[in-house]
C-alpha cells in the first residue's frame, strides 16, 4: 500500500486510535459520575468543556512549538504527561476531573497538530484529503464499541474497574508511541517538509486577526464552531438524557453514530473534493443533516428509542464529512507560510465549539431540559445555511 495507507501512516492512526480511546470511555464515565456526585448539567458541561477549551487555547502555538523541538521528542513527552492525566481520574473528585480534563487538553492540542500536521506536508495533493478523513476516521473508531463497554464496567464495578481500564489504555499509549522512530514520525515521506514553515516575524496574536481578516478562514471557522456545539452537546449529555428516553441506551447512540462516521469515512473518504474548490451543496448539506438529527434526538423524548437512534444516523454522516472537508479546503487556499498556525485557529473553532456545548448547553438544560436543549442546536445548524452558501 501506497499515499495516504501507507505502513508509516498506519502507525500514526493505529496510535490515535489508542490516544482516544481513553476520550470514548470519559464521554460516558464523566457524565454518569458527575450525575453519582448529584452534580448540576453546568457543571458536567464544564468538566467536559474544560478539555476541549484547553486545547483549543495551546494549538495555535502547537505546530511552531513542534518544529522547533521536533515531533517525536514532543509527542512521547505529551503522552507520559496524559498517562498522567488518565491516572489522576482514578483517585480525585471534581476539581481533580477538572484538572485531568484540561491537562489532557493540553496533551491533545500538541498530539493532533503533530500528526495533522505531518500528514498534510508528507502526502501529494491527490492524498491529502484522504490522509485526514484516515487520521480522523482512527480517532471516531474507539466510539463504537468503548461506550458499550465502559457503561457495562460502569454498572458492574463503577471505578475500580474504570480506574483498571484507565491505567491499562495510558500505558499501552506510551508504549506504543515510544516506538515511533524519529525518521517515521518526522519524515513519513523523504520528500516530507513536516509541519511547514511558518513566518517567524509574525506575531501569534497577529494570526489570531486572520480568523476575521481571511474569507475563507473566517467562514470555515463559523461553520465548525457552530457544528462543533452540536457535536460537543450530543457528547457531553447523551448518558444523561438517555436515561429519561424511553428503552433508549446511551451506548446504543454513541456506537451508532461511531460506526456511521466510520462506514462514511470508508466510503466516502477518496471522494471528498481535495482542491480549493468551495463545495456549497455538500457542507450546506452537513449542516441540514446536523439539525434534522438535532430535532430527532429531541423528540425522542416523547417518541421513545427509535427516534435518539435514528438521530445518530446524520449526525454520525455530518461528523464523518464536515470537517475534512472544510480542513482540506483551506489546506490548499491559505497562505503557505502561515498554515500550520492558520490551520491550527481552524481545528482550535472546532475545539471550542465543543467546549460550548457542554459549557452553555449544559445551562441551557438546566433553565429547560435535554430535549428543548436540542432544538436550540437544530435551529443553530439552520442559521448556518446561509453562510455556507456564500462561501
Amino acid at each position: 500500500m501506497n499515499g495516504a495507507l501507507a505502513w508509516p501512516f498506519m502507525r500514526l492512526y493505529l496510535l490515535t486510535l489508542l490516544y482516544f480511546s481513553a476520550n470514548a470511555v470519559l464521554n460516558v464515565i464523566i457524565p454518569l459520575q458527575g450525575a453519582a456526585w448529584d452534580a448540576s448539567s453546568a457543571t458536567v458541561g464544564l468538566i467536559m468543556g474544560a478539555y476541549m477549551l484547553t486545547t483549543m487555547f495551546f494549538r495555535p502555538w502547537a505546530g511552531r512549538i513542534i518544529q522547533r523541538h521536533g515531533a517525536v521528542k514532543i509527542l512521547r513527552m505529551i503522552l507520559l504527561l496524559n498517562g498522567a492525566a488518565l491516572i489522576l481520574y482514578t483517585f480525585t473528585g471534581i476539581g481533580g476531573y477538572i484538572a485531568a480534563r484540561s491537562l489532557q487538553g493540553v496533551c491533545t492540542a500538541f498530539f493532533s497538530m503533530a500528526l495533522q500536521i505531518g500528514i498534510i506536508e508528507a502526502l501529494p495533493d491527490n492524498d491529502r484529503a484522504q490522509g485526514i478523513s484516515m487520521y480522523s476516521l482512527f480517532s471516531y473508531i474507539p466510539g463504537i464499541m468503548v461506550p458499550f463497554l465502559a457503561i457495562a464496567l460502569w454498572q458492574s464495578g463503577g471505578m475500580p474497574s474504570f480506574s483498571v481500564l484507565l491505567i491499562v489504555i495510558a500505558v499501552a499509549t506510551a508504549i506504543f508511541g515510544y516506538t515511533i522512530r524519529s525518521d517515521q514520525q518526522e519524515h513519513p515521506d523523504k520528500n516530507s517538509k513536516a509541519f511547514g514553515r511558518e513566518t517567524e516575524q509574525r506575531s501569534m496574536w497577529g494570526m489570531f486577526a486572520q480568523l476575521v481578516k481571511q474569507p475563507a478562514l473566517r467562514t470555515c471557522g463559523m461553520l465548525m464552531l457552530s457544528a462543533s456545539v452540536v457535536f460537543g452537546a450530543v457528547t457531553a449529555f447523551m448518558p444523561l438524557y438517555a436515561q429519561e428516553v424511553d428503552g433508549a441506551n446511551a451506548g446504543g447512540y454513541l456506537g451508532i453514530q461511531a460506526a456511521v462516521v466510520v462506514a462514511a469515512r470508508l466510503f466516502w473518504g477518496k471522494k471528498l473534493p481535495s482542491g480549493a474548490r468551495w463545495s456549497a451543496p455538500l457542507i450546506m448539506g452537513m449542516m441540514t443533516l446536523i439539525s434534522l438529527s438535532a430535532l430527532s434526538i429531541s423528540y425522542a423524548a416523547g417518541g421513545g428509542a427509535a427516534f435518539l437512534y435514528l438521530g445518530a444516523v446524520p449526525m454520525g454522516i455530518a461528523q464523518a464529512i464536515l470537517y475534512p472537508a472544510l480542513t482540506t479546503h483551506l489546506s490548499f487556499v491559505l497562505p503557505a507560510e502561515d498554515r500550520n498556525v492558520l490551520l491550527g485557529l481552524f481545528i482550535a473553532t472546532a475545539d471550542l465549539g465543543i467546549s460550548l456545548g457542554g459549557m452553555v448547553m449544559g445551562m441551557v438544560a438546566d433553565a429547560a431540559n435535554y430535549a428543548q436543549m436540542f432544538i436550540v442546536c437544530a435551529v443553530l445548524g439552520l442559521v448556518m445555511l446561509p453562510v455556507a452558501y456564500r462561501r
